[in-house]
């Protein structure tokens, strides 16, 4: 059967309509996915690169301090008290 990329669970533009879709909703998120990925082909194109997968973990690891809080913070107003340590990778 072979791989189809527009079912791939595992990729930035995956990562990217779960992002906007809990935000925006499911239409405006595949119309801004699709934006991004015209983008994406003409500048491809232009240049004469290839497509690189930033992957799904993309968007984790540049938002990391704003998830954090934001995670934390769900956390207290759950009524959970939490004791945060640096984790050394």
């Amino acid at each position: 059967m072979g791989s189809d990329p527009t079912r791939k669970k595992d990729s930035y533009v995956h990562a990217q309509f779960l992002g906007l879709k809990s935000r925006r909703g499911p239409k405006k998120a595949i119309l801004a996915v699709a934006a991004s990925m015209l983008t994406d082909v003409y500048s491809m194109l232009r240049d004469g690169t290839e497509f690189q997968d930033l992957g799904s973990n993309f968007f984790v690891q540049r938002d990391k301090e704003p998830l954090t809080k934001r995670l934390l913070r769900r956390l207290r107003d759950l009524g959970v008290d939490v004791e945060v340590k640096e984790h050394a990778v």
